[in-house]
């Protein structure tokens, strides 16, 4: 029986690779059995991959083999255009041409000069000769530049042929994969030969190849055709400069119809920041260091105490504590919302797919607007000082613990949760006593980013008038105090490893404690 089996293997994979390839089908079959039986990098040649390159590719639906080796040729035919008939040396023939036209106008001045008898004619000489002694150093170096065509073009012919070499022998094991994608999704892969993709191809090739190599060849475009192909045929005065005073008038319409919700946010915030500043700025330091390092022990245990006395002794021996203390405050008023809102949101969006794909551009673009530009709405709608700093972090270090918690809440197995209404178990309970506490390392994680988050923001919300260590950073740029710098920079980082750390923590020892046997 296992004998039959073994005969009846080849007919059925050439039968069935005969089905997907549907040219050169003994070839392909003979092929696809050598590299399924390879145990090591299987030496499969294609002729045909080598001398069509990526048309190859695009004609057996392989695209991503075609924009790779396209990509590559391309460079390759770039080198090769150069040392073909790239003026390589143009450049400095053009200033030589200039050197030597302005030393015969020098040389023209001395002899009238000369003539003339004017004691400065000397000076008219000098310059002459400097000029050109310049000019044989440059044409010195216009003639290396263009020995170096021919270096540019056996490298480009070297890179083309070894790209070829490369796609003949790794093309059959590409379309190898193809093939078993096949196998297991038929209707989502493509198979076959087609020369509609080829001359698809062909067009993406003239379209990107001859540009490219004429732009790194010849150089300058014709000033004609500048605007097609160098950007856009449109002024930027058209279009730009009407939008961005559209805009202006759309911020300053809403900073004063939205003024007492605006102030309304700054206030209550305000109110965290100043009762946060009162326990760690107004109170005495050994106060505040010595029940901070009690807290660490409580619920961290006694090495996060120890590196917390260490990390607050360096605050406290380098003159930094007021500010530390005061970024602190930044730092743990933006975690405190970020949790505070983000988790319940985590939640909702975990248990909700459309409320979250809704969501999702939106935490895209929290994430991904750079810190400076999401800057501007904040000063135009809250204006300057600690609140906009803590929305401005709270702009930035929200996204991940949502994300991470939606995670959690996703990964409960189902099964687990089956079992729970099975017993009996509501809505709430469900979540609070089976969800939360399984989804809890995710959550955790996100708690741990968004504090990292927030501690990046630092920085960049000093410019807007947080003060704190950002500032201290800050002033260093400004004035390029590399060492102040990097004091107030260790501070920042000791902080937040600080609330890190106790946090973090407080959570390992709760979950040793719960564990059997603990």
């Amino acid at each position: 029986m296992q004998q039959t089996e073994n005969r009846e293997r080849p007919g059925r994979l050439a039968s069935s690779v005969g089905e997907f390839v549907v040219t050169r089908q003994g070839y392909y079959s003979r092929e696809f059995g050598k590299i399924q039986s390879a145990t090591r990098f299987p030496w499969s040649w294609n002729t045909a991959a080598a001398l069509a390159g990526p048309f190859w590719g695009a004609s057996r639906g392989l695209w991503g083999f075609f924009w790779m080796f396209l990509v590559l040729e391309a460079l390759a035919f770039v080198q090769i255009g150069r040392g073909w008939w790239g003026d390589l040396g143009a450049d400095k023939l053009a200033r030589l041409d200039r050197l030597t036209l302005k030393s015969d106008e020098f040389m023209a001045k001395y002899e009238a000069a000369k003539l003339a008898g004017d004691p400065d004619a000397a000076s008219f000489l000098n310059r002459a000769e400097n000029l050109k002694k310049i000019a044989v150093r440059v044409a010195e170096e216009a003639a290396l530049a263009a020995e170096g065509a021919t270096t540019f073009l056996l490298v480009g012919l070297a890179l083309l042929a070894g790209l070829r070499l490369v796609q003949g022998f790794y093309a059959n094991t590409r379309y190898e994969k193809q093939y078993l994608n096949w196998r297991a999704n038929p209707a989502g892969t493509v198979a076959g030969i087609s020369w509609t993709r080829a001359g698809l191809a062909g067009l993406l090739w003239l379209a990107i190849v001859p540009l490219t190599l004429y732009r790194f060849t010849v150089g300058k475009i014709d000033p004609a055709l500048e605007p097609y192909i160098a950007g856009l045929p449109i002024q930027k005065k058209l279009y730009y400069a009407p939008v961005s005073d559209w805009l202006d008038a759309g911020f300053d319409w809403l900073s004063i119809e939205g003024a007492g919700v605006f102030n309304s946010v700054v206030t209550a915030i305000r109110t965290i920041l100043d009762g946060l500043e009162t326990v760690l700025v107004d109170a005495p330091w050994p106060v505040v260091m010595t029940v901070i390092i009690v807290v660490a022990w409580r619920l961290a245990g006694p090495r996060v105490a120890v590196f917390t006395a260490a990390a607050l002794a360096y605050l406290a021996l380098f003159g930094l504590w007021e500010t530390s203390m005061v970024t602190v405050a930044l730092l743990g008023a933006a975690a405190f919302l970020c949790v505070l809102f983000g988790i319940p949101l985590g939640i909702w969006f975990g248990k909700n797919q459309r409320a979250y794909n809704a969501a999702l551009p939106v935490l895209d673009f929290m994430q991904t607007m750079p810190a400076f530009v999401y800057l501007i709405p904040i000063i135009a709608f809250f204006g300057t000082g600690k609140p906009p700093g803590v929305l401005a972090t709270l702009v930035f270090g929200m996204p991940p613990v949502i994300r991470l918690t939606a995670l959690g809440i996703r990964g409960v197995p189902e099964n687990i949760k089956e079992g729970a209404t099975a017993f009996g178990c509501t809505r709430w309970t469900l979540l609070k006593d089976i969800e939360i506490p399984l989804a809890m390392p995710s959550i955790m994680t996100g708690v741990n980013q968004t504090i990292l988050m927030c501690l990046s923001m630092v920085v960049i919300a000093s410019l807007i008038g947080a003060k704190g260590l950002g500032q201290d950073v800050l002033i260093a740029l400004q004035y390029a105090a590399k060492g102040q710098g990097m004091l107030a920079g260790l501070a920042i980082l000791f902080c937040a490893m600080v609330i890190d750390r106790i946090v973090q923590g407080h959570y390992k020892r709760s979950t040793a404690r719960q564990q059997p046997g603990r």
